[in-house]
């Protein structure tokens, strides 16, 4: 072996071995839309004393911690998004109303002087719920309140003698002695509990039984305790700090809600849910074995087929393929991604789309071994991964810029789509350039493999190309008669875009979407009637899945999804949830907001990185084929009525990078047959390199549909849409790639006055010699 291959040897074992022993040794973090929980994004509003920026937010956060730490939570996650926004993952919780009623409260705690009896509300419901903050009593000043105690009776409140910003710690434990039941003990901070002793002193200062003795204990505007300062404590005395307990008939659960809250203090600002999503623990479950079954045959017939291709050199493909999904999961593992649906799934994919360079390598090492008949298996397959760098450079590249976009501009299960992408993308240049290219240099060396053409998979051309090559069709002799094709396919798309219109999923329209499993079947004209006579007629109902219901409608919280999944209870018996998503309405407008602006740039970096490696009109020409697969694949879902949401949002910016990928082959053939050859009309180089390039994209496209077609048979109603738009993307992209790309450059350069790009000089010509006429454009056919 040469030096270089022991080296790519050494490292593509090391890789794998340490590959294998995280592998062995770590777990993969699964999402919420795998192991099952309760996602809810919040948003922080400015209050009167504090604005929402970046440091109260964080601010906010801690208190949240505290509170969803004391639930019990199994690894709950709380991170800052943005500026004013809080994520917080929640495993295993199946009912967000528990939680969600304590991460939204305020939590304003005071404690204040009674005055004596109020003058009973005129409302007295509303404040015996707490929400009368304006009810001031008469004859009080200042601050003062009116609001009912324990009993509901009302008291006159003076201004605030103390914040709950002064409690150092609070804790619920169970008075056995006294008899009191539980209570909440409270502990204060030094300059908060001499403001304490001076507050009960005087309180102390008035007759037994007497209202104003009393200390009253507000927590967001509603009294929950008021309890009178001992007949022990003289005027003036007061309570020393740390001897006082909250009581009021409280159950276990509620002494230790209240000591949760007090403890945690007030959130610095106020909080609003503006995202939340539930998926149940057999979902994810279901999800991840039907993900595995898809990658597995997925995988098998991918490998199987560049077997049949290549031969031997497709089975090392195949071994390196392998190698791949097991760098590209330990990579996730180790650097602690958080593994997704769409992350899955595109897991998934980038499997198929690993053969990519080696397709083009061995494609590229078919022509060099045709082309110069006497040079060896192992020189000719040195000159295919030597011809194909470029190709693969670029092409993973603009891989990479989709990857990079879904990560920054997508939110939620779209940021893990674009890690795990470019996750995949790198590994799998990693086990062709290395590990793959190391395996077939070493069997090159075999005289068995050199002599035996039929073993190798290299030494013949292929049927593809032989056809091609024999048959030499003129695709490009008409180039804007295939724009018309192109331009009725986007009228047809556009079309149904006007009359059927585009199906937006709750994520960018605001509302909630909710599935149920019921134990009875219950047809979806019955679960209407029984929502709409339980008060949901604006209620959507639909099928989901194998007899699931999915109920679509707008701003709806979480005790009306109660009452809602209750009133199909009645029809369907037992009666799971199984999806749960709301999207409020103003972060549906910045999601369908953004993901335009997610579109446009990936349009605009596109065009900027093929203008820098490619001529202007092949970069135009590329973004036009790529505009073209975008109408079409947001057309075909209209005709569909499929949802567009944000998973289709991932599909169609993946779309995109397969697209200019396919162009980017093309257009690096037609560049460098062109530099050969610059008095060759430009339509003869095209038609050239696109028949050269044929073999690559058929073979790289039936690598991509095998897993797609797994995934969207196997993968189960979650991933079926996002299968069906990477299929007909992929389908599109590759029709595009050639036959609009190609033709719209052609047209292109027509009309513009660009010279062709530098000649190069034919090696051993010299001046005044005369060699044998040779096509500048062969690619082993003689002429």
């Amino acid at each position: 072996m040469t030096r270089a291959t022991t080296v790519r040897a050494v490292l593509a074992a090391a890789v794998l071995l340490v590959s294998v022993l995280i592998t062995l040794t770590m777990s993969p973090r699964l999402g919420l839309d795998l192991q099952g929980g309760t996602r809810m994004v919040l948003q922080a509003k400015d209050s009167d004393t504090a604005k929402a920026d970046r440091e109260s937010t964080d601010r906010t956060l801690e208190v949240l911690r505290q509170r969803i730490d004391s639930l019990g939570v199994a690894e709950p996650t709380l991170t800052r998004s943005g500026e004013d926004r809080i994520i917080v993952e929640l495993p295993d919780v199946q009912d967000p109303r528990k939680a969600a009623e304590v991460i939204g409260r305020t939590a304003q705690l005071s404690f204040h002087a009674v005055q004596g009896p109020g003058t009973e509300p005129d409302d007295k419901a509303d404040d015996k719920a707490g929400t009368g903050p304006d009810n001031k009593a008469e004859g009080t000043t200042g601050d003062g309140l009116t609001l009912p105690d324990e009993q509901g009776r009302p008291l006159a409140l003076g201004p605030t003698s103390l914040s709950g910003a002064g409690v150092k710690d609070a804790t619920a434990s169970f008075d056995a002695q006294q008899g009191a039941g539980w209570t909440v003990s409270l502990d204060f901070h030094k300059k908060a509990g001499q403001d304490w002793t001076r507050l009960t002193g005087e309180a102390a200062c008035h007759p037994a039984q007497d209202d104003r003795r009393r200390v009253a204990i507000v927590l967001d505007q509603q009294i929950i305790s008021s309890p009178q300062v001992s007949p022990s404590v003289g005027c003036g005395v007061g309570l020393p700090s740390g001897s006082t307990q909250i009581t009021g008939s409280f159950s276990a659960d509620e002494a230790r809600e209240l000591a949760l809250l007090i403890k945690g203090g007030a959130l610095p600002l106020p909080v609003e849910i503006v995202e939340q999503r539930t998926v149940g623990p057999t979902l994810g479950a279901a999800a991840i074995d039907a993900s595995a079954r898809a990658a597995l045959i997925g995988a098998a017939a991918t490998a199987l087929f560049i077997i049949i291709v290549y031969r031997l050199f497709g089975a090392l493909a195949a071994v390196a393929l392998a190698a791949y999904g097991l760098i590209s999961y330990a990579a996730l593992v180790a650097l602690g991604v958080t593994l997704t649906l769409p992350g899955l799934a595109g897991f998934v994919l980038a499997i198929g789309m690993a053969v990519d360079a080696n397709v083009l390598v061995f494609e590229r090492a078919r022509e060099e071994y045709a082309q110069h008949p006497g040079r060896t298996l192992r020189s000719s397959l040195t000159a295919g991964f030597r011809g194909a760098w470029s190709a693969v450079a670029d092409s993973n590249v603009t891989t990479l810029i989709a990857a990079g976009l879904l990560f920054f501009l997508g939110s939620g299960p779209v940021k893990g789509f674009g890690v795990t992408l470019a996750i995949g993308v790198l590994a799998s240049m990693f086990s062709a350039l290395v590990i793959a290219r190391a395996l077939t240099e070493i069997a090159a060396r075999s005289r068995f493999v050199s002599d035996y053409r039929g073993i190798n998979g290299i030494a013949s051309l292929g049927r593809v190309r032989t056809w091609l090559t024999r048959r030499d069709p003129q695709l490009m002799r008409f180039p804007r008669r295939w724009l018309m094709v192109s331009a009725a396919l986007v009228a047809v798309a556009v079309l149904g875009i006007v009359v059927r219109g585009v199906n937006l999923g709750v994520e960018f329209t605001g509302g909630r979407l909710v599935e149920y499993s019921t134990s009875r079947p219950v047809e979806v004209e019955r679960a209407r009637t029984a929502l709409a006579d339980a008060g949901f007629g604006d209620a959507e109902v639909t099928t989901a899945g194998a007899g699931d219901l999915s109920v679509r409608t707008g701003k709806l919280d979480n005790d009306g999804e109660h009452a809602l999944r209750a009133a199909l209870a009645k029809e369907g018996g037992e009666t799971t949830k199984v999806r749960d998503e709301l999207i409020g309405p103003s972060l549906g407008d910045e999601l369908r907001r953004n993901a335009l602006i997610a579109l446009a740039i990936a349009v605009l970096v596109q065009l900027a990185y093929l203008v820098i490696r490619f001529r202007w009109t092949f970069a135009v020409a590329s973004v036009g084929a790529l505009v073209h697969d975008v109408i079409v694949l947001v057309g075909a879902f209209a005709w569909l009525g499929r949802t567009v949401d944000g998973i289709f949002l991932a599909a169609l910016l993946t779309v995109i990078g397969y697209s200019v990928n396919d162009s980017v082959v093309v257009f690096d053939r037609v560049r460098e047959l062109w530099a050969k050859a610059r008095r060759v009309p430009i339509a003869t180089v095209a038609n050239r390199a696109v028949l050269q390039t044929v073999p690559r994209t058929v073979n790289t496209g039936m690598g991509a549909l095998f897993i797609l077609t797994a995934l969207a048979v196997l993968g189960g109603d979650s991933l079926a849409d996002f299968a069906l738009a990477l299929l007909i993307g992929i389908c599109v992209g590759t029709y595009s790639s050639v036959l609009t790309a190609v033709p719209a450059a052609l047209v292109l350069e027509q009309s513009s006055k660009t010279p062709p790009p530098a000649r190069k000089r034919a090696p051993g010509r010299r001046s005044g010699t005369r060699t044998a006429r040779r096509d500048p454009l062969d690619n082993g056919a003689r002429v």
